[in-house]
């Protein structure tokens, strides 16, 4: 969400925020930033504003379709009314998409520190709930994934997709978990794959999508630099590498800035651009005909002279 709405939407809740946002370097200092986020949303409009928004300013940027995690459950739970978040962002969603043109999905994750019975409640709200194509982990990942296999394969058996972020602070036994009774179809992140070879070609041989998100590595420290970071390795080793943002407002670095950053940092030319965005239509779980006429729109800008 933008800065400037964040301030006005906490203004109106008694919330102070600081006029120029808050720096962090840490994943403590990233949670810390996000209860700030999460005590000014409270009523319908303020849940409706964030996702237009999010709408307009991916549009302006080029996006043409975007899956956007929501942590529905808890904002439900914290605001009495479990349905009330999740239905203003998708009132949201809908006018910001016929107002810019956009197409936006929503994934609902839950926080591996919370408990089973809210991850319920989230397969609850994504059945119930058209706009919704994926549920999934985030989170810290030195909490284990297994207590919520059931609540996945519940999912998987409803004909909902299944996302979990894993092998970005931990290992690659998180990725293990997450492809196996996690049931993950990408892995958010899945930056430490690299630290075993067989891992690595299991995933590479599954087509597995990996979600990267370099600014976001570097923010948090999971990275040390952007010139440090695995992306081109993991492209070497044949992944499906897939470039994202995680917390673009955040950091400042919204998806066209990401592209940017890349390919200064690696080199990279038009060609490759083009690719990790054909991997990123690939990937997602966009309708056929949509897919077709992302990868048409890629072609015609790699084509322009």
């Amino acid at each position: 969400m933008r800065w400037g709405t964040l301030r006005e939407i906490g203004a109106a809740n008694g919330v102070d925020v600081p006029e120029d946002g808050v720096s962090f370097g840490s994943f403590a200092a990233f949670f810390a930033q996000n209860d700030l986020v999460r005590a000014c949303l409270r009523r319908p409009g303020d849940f409706r504003r964030v996702a237009y928004e999010f709408c307009e300013d991916e549009a302006a940027q080029g996006t043409r379709y975007a899956e956007v995690s929501f942590t529905a459950a808890g904002h439900g739970e914290r605001v009495g009314d479990l349905d009330m978040p999740l239905a203003a962002v998708l009132e949201g969603l809908e006018a910001g998409q016929e107002a810019f043109g956009i197409e936006c999905r929503l994934i609902l994750d839950h926080s591996r520190r919370r408990s089973v019975e809210r991850a319920w409640r989230t397969l609850d709200l994504a059945r119930r709930h058209d706009g919704v194509v994926a549920i999934g982990l985030a989170g810290d990942e030195s909490h284990p994934g297994d207590p919520f296999n059931e609540v996945f394969a519940a999912a998987h058996d409803a004909g909902l997709h299944v996302v979990h972020h894993a092998g970005e602070g931990e290992g690659p036994a998180s990725i293990r978990q997450a492809l196996g009774a996690g049931r993950t179809e990408r892995l958010g992140h899945g930056i430490r794959i690299l630290d075993d070879p067989d891992l690595v070609a299991e995933v590479r041989e599954r087509k597995i999508p990996l979600e990267v998100c370099p600014s976001s590595n570097v923010a948090l420290g999971f990275a040390p630099s952007l010139d440090d970071h695995p992306l081109p390795r993991l492209r070497d080793e044949g992944l499906m590498v897939t470039l994202n943002t995680d917390i673009p407002a955040l950091i400042d670095t919204p998806l066209a800035t990401e592209y940017a950053r890349v390919r200064d940092a690696f080199g990279y030319d038009d060609t490759v651009l083009a690719d990790l965005a054909h991997g990123g239509v690939d990937a997602s779980f966009a309708a056929a005909k949509t897919k077709t006429r992302l990868h048409e729109e890629i072609n015609r800008w790699l084509a322009a002279p």
